[in-house]
């Protein structure tokens, strides 16, 4: 969901000026507090700005929504609570593994033996530490961390974000990137399938 085109400059549009840009960002975030009860306004101007642009223009709600939606996710992975985890996801969810291969699941198959296959150690290892500045944002699409590895989208304007894709493959891309990046001086090295 797109909060009618604000954020990021179009190819076909020439760069906006800092303050009209901003006042997009400002637009986006006026449309999304009408559709939601209680406002954090301080907390959703300071951390609307992520990679790929701002997170209301280009999935229709706040960054208080995506932060409470990842600190829930958070805690339910670190305690490994499958309830809490299996109520953060938009369903079908679409699950990669680590071929390729893709498969939509129903909320009654990851309640069952496909849980640990999707939600393997270092998915849940992402999902512990995943944070809002981590997150890429693309128009009408939603928002995603580790090169895809985890998309999460917003059904209703103003809503809740809800993970609607673990995908595997990417995972294990984006652990490889950070170790490259690593090996050659530009970062630290991956935490994940070391």
């Amino acid at each position: 969901m797109s909060a009618g085109g604000c954020g990021e400059p179009s190819p076909s549009r020439p760069v906006e000026e800092p303050q009209a840009a901003a006042d997009q960002v400002e637009d986006c975030l006026l449309l999304v507090w009408q559709r939601q009860a209680t406002r954090t306004e301080r907390f959703d101007r300071e951390n609307d700005r992520v990679k790929g642009g701002a997170i209301s223009c280009a999935t229709g709600t706040s960054p208080s929504q995506f932060e409470a939606a990842l600190a829930a996710i958070r805690a339910a992975a670190a305690s490994g609570d499958k309830a809490a985890l299996l109520a953060e996801l938009g369903m079908p969810l679409l699950y990669i593994d680590a071929a390729g291969n893709r498969r939509e699941l129903q909320q009654d198959e990851l309640a069952d033996a496909l849980f640990d296959d999707v939600f393997s150690p270092d998915v849940l290892a992402l999902l512990r530490r995943v944070r809002l500045e981590d997150l890429t944002v693309v128009p009408d699409q939603g928002a995603f961390v580790e090169l895809g590895s985890i998309w999460l989208v917003v059904d209703s304007f103003g809503g809740r974000p809800r993970i609607v894709t673990v995908n595997r493959q990417a995972l294990g891309e984006a652990a490889a990137a950070a170790r490259d990046a690593a090996r050659q001086g530009q970062g630290r090295p991956a935490p994940l399938n070391e």
